[in-house]
């Protein structure tokens, strides 16, 4: 019998996680996110909107992309994305335009979050695509791992106003 969809979706989110990492490690905000395909990974990416001084670089359109050309398709139809924080407009846009099924996100984003908690994007009438969705996935991990590098943050700033 295979891996139910619970230890499925927490292990694919512990891949996510590693990629935030990843994106920490270069000075990014950590947000991670891998693209499956019959549960296998077909595309991973992270946030490097500062890396490459481009403001479309989060971690879903990063792993989109990487979907996109390991499938040689700018469609992913069956496909699962998983990220450490629920995505934004833009983000949910081109999941919809990629025909993702489904997207299980970590940590709810009370700011910008438009799957559940600001809107509900993937609800609205006028898509002609429908996404499922999940939020909440190891989600204490998720939001703890972006707690702690803003608040690692602050206290860097806070300390180099102070010398």
């Amino acid at each position: 019998m295979g891996v139910n969809s619970q230890e499925n979706d927490e292990a694919m989110m512990r891949l996510a996680i590693d990629q935030a990492h990843l994106a920490q490690s270069q000075g990014e905000v950590p947000i991670g996110a891998v693209v499956t395909f019959e549960n296998k990974v077909i595309g991973q990416g992270h946030n490097q909107v500062i890396s490459l001084n481009n403001p479309s670089a989060h971690a879903e359109v990063m792993a989109l992309q990487a979907a996109g050309q390991s499938q040689n398709n700018y469609r992913l139809p069956s496909c699962t994305l998983y990220v450490t924080l629920e995505p934004c407009m833009m983000c949910a846009g081109a999941l919809v335009h990629a025909r993702v099924s489904r997207v299980v996100f970590g940590a709810f984003d009370a700011k910008t979050g438009v799957i559940e908690t600001v809107d509900e994007c993937f609800t609205k009438p006028y898509h002609n695509h429908q996404v499922e969705w999940q939020g909440g996935v190891l989600q204490s991990e998720c939001s703890q791992l972006i707690s702690d590098f803003f608040k690692a943050r602050r206290k860097a700033k806070k300390s180099s106003r102070c010398e």
